[in-house]
């Protein structure tokens, strides 16, 4: 795990965010940016690119349920690992790699995640 007292609070905030998805579920940058109520999915996706290595970077994905390019094989082995949802890749899609099946693996923060609580992204206190 990243040292925190090195980060950014930012950062900090964004890879704590990441720590709380559930095994299995996945956010978008943009539910990460919403949840904090602060910056966008450019941003957290910065701060995913930058520091991401020490939480379950895997967990925050882009909205479209594309696997991160460059890091698919290794994103695939722990979505497997984990149980997380998936579709089928088309014919058409390069390396036949699926893609995250976003209704069923998107997480809102809500009650049955790691921490408890209730309330979807945006919704906490």
């Amino acid at each position: 795990m990243v040292r925190m007292s090195e980060l950014p609070e930012y950062a900090e905030r964004v890879l704590e965010v990441a720590e709380l998805i559930p095994p299995g579920r996945v956010m978008t940058y943009g539910d990460v940016a919403e949840w904090l109520e602060e910056g966008g999915p450019r941003q957290v996706g910065r701060v995913m690119a930058l520091y991401g290595g020490g939480v379950p970077w895997w967990r925050v994905v882009r909205s479209d349920g594309v696997l991160l390019a460059g890091h698919e094989l290794r994103a695939l082995e722990r979505y497997r690992e984990e149980g997380t949802p998936l579709r089928r890749a088309s014919r058409t899609a390069q390396g036949h790699v699926p893609k995250l099946d976003m209704r069923r693996a998107r997480w809102d923060g809500g009650a049955g995640g790691a921490d408890g609580r209730a309330g979807g992204a945006g919704a906490h206190t």
